[in-house]
């Protein structure tokens, strides 16, 4: 069975969510949602959430399942605010309870935060099924990027987070903590062995001047064209591209705020002793980088 997907641009942040539904039953998940929230200013809001509560409606389908391919290091997950709005479940890989571990100790989190990953519904496994009226979502451990990341498998539509990006714009970094450049390419090419007419669905994409951005591409394409990995290319000059690559970027602007909220599900820190909440800015620079 091949599932409906609607696919929703978060252009602040270049952030693709995608609706997955089953033609059959309406039942429906979400994967990667985003809720807006301005960091200088402290503001957040869920408009561009209820945008898609409301893509939902109009679909005529019910949200069972919120699904992420990862903790992000440059949007925050609105992943807490649609679990309340609409009692959907919330999954992410188990290797989150690595990412949280770091965190943990590298931005000094309040005593008692949780790094068994139990802020969330249901750790996924390499292999796992979800099951989404009747599609059966599998899911694919895709590390390499960070220690949690998964991609899902719905009949022809292959969701792979940030581990890919549009053929032309190539890969993810690897410089996070937990983060290889081999590591992503053995993922890569697990994903590549996949029928050349899957539909694979990214997380971002930032489209050279004068093209759209791009929701979906297929794994063909991707096998022939991608910019920093094809079928064919080394894995060692992969590493070598990805790692010198790396070293020129700049950390995401909303990485250091962006992960303590991810890490908790979508859930914002618990408030201080004055009743206010805090995200922290580490100054003078964190051994290793968000995940």
């Amino acid at each position: 069975m091949q599932p409906i997907v609607d696919s929703i641009l978060h252009s602040p942040s270049a952030t693709w969510t995608h609706l997955v539904i089953d033609p059959v039953t309406r039942t429906a998940a979400v994967i990667d949602p985003v809720l807006d929230l301005d960091f200088p200013s402290g503001a957040s809001s869920p408009a561009h959430v209820r945008g898609l509560v409301d893509r939902i409606e109009t679909h005529g389908a019910r949200l069972a399942w919120i699904l992420e391919t990862h903790a992000h290091a440059d949007h925050f997950s609105a992943a807490a605010w649609l679990r309340e709005e609409t009692g959907a479940r919330i999954a992410i890989g188990a290797g989150i309870q690595d990412v949280q571990e770091h965190f943990s100790h590298a931005l000094n989190l309040e005593p008692g935060f949780r790094t068994d990953g139990s802020q969330f519904d249901r750790l996924l496994h390499d292999g796992d099924t979800i099951e989404v009226g009747m599609l059966h979502v599998q899911v694919i451990a895709s590390p390499g990027h960070t220690r949690d990341s998964v991609s899902y498998l719905a009949g022809d539509a292959l969701f792979v987070g940030d581990t890919l990006f549009p053929p032309d714009c190539g890969t993810a970094r690897c410089d996070f903590p937990g983060g290889d450049a081999g590591i992503l390419y053995d993922s890569i090419q697990r994903l590549y062995r996949l029928p050349d007419a899957t539909r694979m669905f990214v997380c971002h994409d930032y489209p050279p001047h004068g093209r759209a951005p791009r929701a979906h591409c297929t794994v063909g394409e991707q096998r022939r064209a991608n910019a920093h990995v094809r079928a064919d290319t080394a894995r060692e000059a992969f590493m070598a591209l990805r790692t010198a690559r790396d070293r020129s970027l700049s950390p995401p602007a909303l990485l250091y705020p962006a992960v303590q909220v991810n890490v908790r599900a979508g859930a914002l820190p618990p408030p201080e002793a004055n009743g206010a909440i805090y995200l922290k800015v580490p100054v003078g620079g964190m051994s290793g980088r968000a995940a």
